[in-house]
């Protein structure tokens, strides 16, 4: 068996670094935030080596929070791809030692467009900290690496400075959660995030039935449809009343008599649980769990007593959101 003793070292080393940057976020933080909510243009990340997986994950996340931002390879840069570099953009250069050649080719090429420079750095005293409009200090007492050699902890702790500044500025920007569902249309998360008018049986296939109905349409309604229930809508107008599911049914038909004789408005379940067009299909799913219900009615937006369509458990089963 392994022994672990190293493997415990290395993460409370990381898990130190990072805790190491909360004293840290001061009015430079804050000053970066700003820089990149009034940017313009994009943000561009640049790193070299490590630092420059590191960029790739920041400028990811970016990306994926409502901020326009790309990875530069610092090299690639200084060898013809310094023309996407735009005056009204925002550079965010990671280097530990702040002496990395291939950034500081970079720097006379951003003062002379007038770009914004954020550097993230573990030696404040560096060239490429003295030389950024705002520089963050992500140094660290220790590299997880036993010989103190390979970039461990700095390159987390450069990941989490960049993952801080993100997060604060998705907020400082106002990004919601159906911001991130339109920038996420793929894989599970995807499906998660869509909204609720994309899975629902609307128009022809939402089961639908007015109250004065008899019984015996009403269960074929049920029937053709199959979803289990019905929606129950004004005689004289489409405002919706109530449900019939199959489980009203079932105890209406416990307590003895003739259902036929029935209308829907007689077995119907009223204030049914409905849900807007734009909800997503998540918060849908939890409204489902809490309620212990298999659909829920959607409504019409603006209109909340119209119906839009009818979502059921097995739509959400069918695009594998659990």
């Amino acid at each position: 068996m392994a022994d672990r003793t190293l493997a415990r070292k290395v993460l409370e080393t990381e898990a130190a670094a990072i805790l190491a940057l909360i004293d840290r976020l001061d009015d430079r933080f804050d000053a970066a935030v700003q820089l990149l909510r009034e940017c313009k243009g994009r943000v561009i990340v640049t790193g070299m080596g490590k630092s420059g997986l590191i960029c790739r994950k920041i400028a990811a996340t970016l990306t994926s929070t409502g901020t326009a931002a790309f990875f530069l390879h610092p090299a690639e840069a200084i060898h013809g791809d310094l023309g996407v570099i735009q005056a009204d953009d925002v550079v965010m250069a990671l280097s530990y030692s702040g002496e990395t050649a291939e950034l500081l080719h970079l720097l006379e090429t951003i003062r002379r467009l007038g770009a914004k420079l954020i550097a993230i750095c573990g030696e404040p005293r560096s060239t490429l900290a003295q030389a950024a409009d705002v520089s963050l200090d992500c140094g660290v007492t220790e590299e997880a690496c036993p010989m103190n050699l390979v970039p461990t902890a700095s390159t987390t702790a450069a990941l989490a400075f960049g993952d801080a500044l993100a997060m604060t500025l998705l907020v400082e920007k106002g990004f919601k959660q159906e911001d991130f569902a339109n920038l996420h249309p793929g894989g599970k998360l995807g499906k998660r995030l869509m909204r609720v008018d994309a899975l629902m049986h609307g128009g022809k296939d939402c089961p639908v039935v007015r109250a004065d109905a008899k019984m015996r349409d009403v269960i074929y309604e049920m029937s053709s449809k199959q979803l289990g229930m019905t929606c129950v809508i004004a005689r004289d107008e489409d405002t919706l009343l109530g449900i019939i599911t199959d489980g009203d049914l079932r105890r209406r038909m416990e307590r003895g008599g003739e259902i036929l004789d029935l209308t829907a408005g007689d077995v119907m379940s009223r204030h049914p649980v409905a849900v807007a067009r734009a909800t997503l299909a998540a918060e849908a799913l939890n409204i489902m769990e809490q309620r212990k219900i298999t659909s829920i009615v959607v409504a019409e937006d603006g209109l909340p007593g119209r119906v839009a369509g009818v979502l059921h458990l097995h739509d959400l089963w069918r695009v594998e959101m659990f």
